[in-house]
């Protein structure tokens, strides 16, 4: 490993050697503005240099700058799909910019429509990526569903956008009040979904009906945001105010009593300030009995013109969600039970109450074509009040399950910083696009623990009477709400904070290599635990006498080559890492777990953009995995302690993805995606999990496929037609066998399973009706979280969209 960061290292000295040595302007360089016919900026659209492996993309603001060309005559194209191709020629000189503009023959709003319904996301730049670099120079997968399929497929959770991705995969959590997903048989903890690039929580599940794009950015990620698992991260983008007067009211209606009115408003407030509100109020019966969903969101954000070069974007949204929470139908001798998808068998007053409140103040500063600075600060406030039975689990086949209670309230609050500066330059004839970071956040989240009844030595812990799962007769048991009172509170910090430094290098028209590297300093003071009954203070037993300290660099290395403009071929490498608790034989803290990611793949634009074909392999190494340590410091004697650990534990996950998607037209879209993933240990105790066994809720194969098409002509103009397909392959839950035999529970098997979705919608002038039919076959398959919390998938639902756009 240390090679490795010496190789990173080296690159990027030889970098920064370079450019302060050598003249920045043997080349040339073209420069310009693209604007629409009506003098507005045309964003996102594709400027080439024709028989050149050379181009780029407009910013926001329309910009553009293509460095590092020899001088000479070239024809620069601007074009995209659905738009009229301008060409012009234009002639660059040794040691000069050259600035060629254009204006398209489209009106904003035209181009805005040919932008949403044609989006080719191969050469837009992600906003996860921080540098502004377009996904054809990015040495790993990235996929991004936009604000046309979120709406088109009437999305009103992140569950919803997930399934189009391929490579992440559904998971399930205890009582179904997140969400949770898997990735390259990674857990996407806490630390792996953004939104507008800062960490927010998955507690209530995020509403995702109003997000303008969800950005994956598969593999490791540690690079720019540090502590994160190595599967992929997830970013979400919400809508951003705009300088014109605008919006789109709608009611989206479904099975259950669902309903759901959207109201999106934007428009400007003077010339230098723009504003955009969106809010959504959610209510629903469940296709589970008792089940209900009450939710309200709101979004309001600000857009400050401070100057031509500085941008202020202020934005905020709040999320009140309250749902049943659900365990399922549980199992019974560790088989899924015959008790119909809809039986509910929690307490039927049992609720999950959460609030959720982020802020965030967006700085950007643009010193020139070249350079930008953009600092973030957020905020983000979440509360959880919990209140239910257990998860129903019946050892033996007579269907008794004990019900247990859990009561819990937890307040969460993250903040965060970022700085960023991003710029380019030529070191001769080879191009450099830099991205210097530092970042930094702090989590300080307060758990209660409950006494049932007053006094000093009432019980922390009380269950209603047993109940059958096999007999509906005994559901209801236990209908009063037990009294508790706040008898401790929990206070754990963790601060974080990074540095990083990343360069893509072009050092000719097709050979590119990307390299990067981050220290990562992570604090972790002891949790303290105050006891208002003994007004005593303590601190947890973590085994070493203060704070745990972790430290780690994050390299990552990427090779480019693109033989066409179009075609990129890329081999990389980057790792990232997970923190331990406990200590080693020696009584030292143990340090973090390194885990190395290897990558290549093959990305493809046809048809003038209108169809790309990526294909991406991939093998994650974790030769540090801490299990408990077989003996103790003398190397004879057994050790019992299981905080005592050794990184004598091995994993390995490895895969293949595939997506395509296109844009065949202004008028149809489709998108489509493979994914498989092999995740298993390959080195366990003598006691341990079996090596090679595939771990327990990883899933081997998914897919995934979607096609809309509107008629924009004949009598069916305006006429909307979609279908989607999604398939989960077969796989395990419940607990992996030991090496020993001993059964810590029966695994649970679970068959694979398809669901197929239809849409149908008509718009006229501004008004459109949706609707769709989900799981239109009613296939019954479930999501299940260890071997209790068991839910089956919603049935055949239908829902409708109608909207007034103004």
């Amino acid at each position: 490993m240390k090679k490795s960061y010496l190789i990173v290292l080296i690159i990027l000295f030889s970098t920064f050697t370079r450019a302060y040595s050598e003249d920045l302007e043997k080349h040339g360089s073209i420069k310009g503005h693209v604007q629409t016919i009506d003098n507005k900026p045309a964003s996102f659209v594709s400027v080439g240099i024709k028989n050149t492996n050379k181009g780029t993309m407009t910013d926001e603001d329309g910009n553009y700058r293509i460095n590092g060309i020899r001088p000479g005559t070239y024809t620069i194209k601007v074009s995209y799909v659905g738009l009229q191709t301008d060409e012009q020629q234009v002639t660059v000189y040794e040691d000069k910019v050259t600035t060629q503009n254009f204006t398209l023959r489209e009106s904003a709003s035209q181009l805005h429509e040919v932008l949403v319904k044609g989006a080719n996301h191969q050469n837009r730049p992600i906003k996860a990526g921080k540098a502004g670099l377009r996904p054809l120079d990015i040495p790993q997968s990235v996929q991004v569903i936009d604000s046309t399929v979120i709406a088109d497929q009437q999305i009103n959770r992140l569950t919803d956008v997930i399934k189009n991705v391929n490579g992440i995969a559904l998971g399930e959590n205890r009582g179904s009040t997140n969400e949770t997903f898997y990735a390259r048989g990674y857990s996407l903890g806490a630390n792996n979904v953004f939104k507008n690039g800062a960490r927010t929580s998955l507690g209530g599940s995020l509403e995702a009906s109003t997000l303008e794009s969800v950005e994956v950015l598969k593999g490791s990620a540690a690079l720019l945001y540090g502590g994160v698992t190595g599967g992929a991260v997830v970013n979400l983008v919400t809508k951003k105010p705009k300088f014109n007067w605008g919006g789109e009211v709608s009611m989206r209606a479904g099975s259950y009593n669902f309903y759901k009115p959207i109201v999106d408003v934007y428009g400007p407030i003077s010339k230098s300030i723009a504003f955009r509100l969106i809010t959504t109020k959610e209510n629903a019966d469940s296709y589970r009995d008792v089940v209900k969903t009450d939710r309200f969101y709101i979004n309001p954000s600000l857009l400050f013109n401070i100057s031509e070069k500085t941008n202020l974007l202020v934005q905020g949204d709040y999320l009140k969600s309250n749902i049943t929470p659900d365990f399922g139908i549980g199992t019974v001798a560790g088989q899924i039970p015959p008790i119909g998808r809809n039986a509910f068998v929690n307490a039927s007053w049992a609720y999950n109450r959460t609030n959720t409140s982020t802020a965030q103040a967006n700085l950007t500063h643009k010193f020139n074509d070249n350079w930008k600075l953009n600092v973030i600060a957020a905020l983000q406030a979440y509360n959880r009040n919990y209140f239910g039975a257990e998860r129903p689990q019946a050892p033996k086949a007579d269907g008794i399950s004990p019900r247990a209670l859990t009561r819990s309230n937890s307040k969460e609050y993250t903040y965060n910083q970022q700085i960023n500066l991003t710029g380019s330059l030529n070191t001769g004839s080879i191009s450099h696009t830099l991205l210097f970071g530092a970042d930094a956040d702090q989590s300080r989240t307060t758990s209660y623990g409950f006494k049932y009844g007053d006094g000093v030595n009432a019980a922390t812990a009380f269950s209603y009477p047993s109940f059958n799962l096999l007999d509906p007769a005994t559901y209801a048991t236990g209908n009063d709400i037990p009294y508790t009172r706040i008898y401790q509170n929990t206070f754990t910090p963790i601060y974080r904070m990074g540095a990083f430094a990343q360069d893509l290098i072009g050092l000719t028209d097709k050979f590119k290599v990307l390299a990067g590297i981050r220290y990562t300093y992570q604090r972790t003071p002891k949790a303290n635990t105050y006891n208002s009954d003994t007004q005593v203070t303590t601190l947890a037993a973590t085994g070493i006498p203060g704070a745990k300290v972790d430290k780690a660099f994050s390299p990552k290395l990427g090779l480019i080559y693109q033989p066409l403009k179009t075609t990129s071929v890329y081999v990389s490498y980057a790792n990232n890492f997970t923190t331990n608790s406990g200590i080693d034989v020696n009584g030292s803290p143990m340090g973090p777990s390194i885990i190395d990611q290897y990558e290549a793949g093959v990305k493809n634009d046809f048809l003038n953009g209108r169809l790309s074909v990526n294909i991406t392999a991939y093998k994650i190494l974790n030769n540090r995995f801490a299990q408990t340590a077989q003996f103790q410091k003398d190397g004879v004697t057994p050790n019992s302690d299981t905080n005592v650990k050794e990184f004598t534990g091995k994993t390995a996950s490895d895969g293949v993805e595939v997506d395509l998607a296109g844009h065949l037209s202004a008028n149809v879209y489709f998108l489509a995606g493979y994914a498989y993933n092999f995740i298993r240990y390959t080195k366990t105790l003598p006691t341990g999990i079996n090596e090679g066994e595939r771990l327990v809720g990883s899933v081997p194969h998914t897919a995934n496929g979607t096609l809309f098409y509107t008629f924009n002509q004949g009598d069916l103009k305006g006429l909307k037609l979609g279908f989607s397909g999604y398939y989960t392959g077969a796989r395990n839950s419940g607990f992996n066998t030991l090496k020993t035999g001993a059964a810590r529970g029966v695994p649970v098997h679970l068959n694979g399973y398809t669901t197929f979705d239809i849409s149908a919608g008509y718009s006229i002038k501004k008004f459109s009706l949706l609707a769709k039919v989900s799981n239109i076959g009613n296939t019954l398959n479930y999501l299940v979280h260890e071997n209790y919390s068991v839910n089956p998938i919603a049935p055949r639902m239908l829902s409708a969209t109608l909207g007034y756009k103004f």
